[in-house]
């Protein structure tokens, strides 16, 4: 039973992540290694076949392997965290707390991204 739901919550995770791909404000990288760990954990065929995938496995293998994010990939994520932050801050009557909130927030994901190598 456990297994069974664990591969169920993998594919999902690969439909969030690979919906992700063109969403921006979708994150890929974390739904894929959720979906590894899943598969992983309950079917090694499906977590083998994750890892190689022409399309997926790239985004697994550079962020757990490699530890790098390509720059043009840096570009776009920072581009449109500090777009979408900074739309959510002020675009509405928004609390001057929130607006802190999500200050730190994007300087802790701008942080992590930046602290990869290119």
């Amino acid at each position: 039973m456990k297994k069974t739901l664990f591969k169920i919550t993998g594919v999902i995770c690969i439909g969030l992540g690979v919906a992700g791909i063109p969403i921006p404000v979708l994150p890929t990288t974390p739904f894929l290694l959720l979906a590894a760990y899943f598969f992983c954990k309950s079917d090694p065929r499906l977590y083998k076949w994750l890892l190689n995938n022409k399309l997926l496995g790239k985004y697994i293998e550079n962020y757990t392997v490699k530890k790098k994010i390509p720059i043009k990939e840096k570009i776009y994520t920072l581009t449109l965290l500090w777009a979408g932050i900074s739309f959510s801050a002020f675009a509405f009557n928004t609390p001057i707390a929130i607006k802190l909130l999500l200050l730190g927030i994007a300087i802790g994901v701008s942080a992590h991204v930046l602290s990869f190598r290119s």
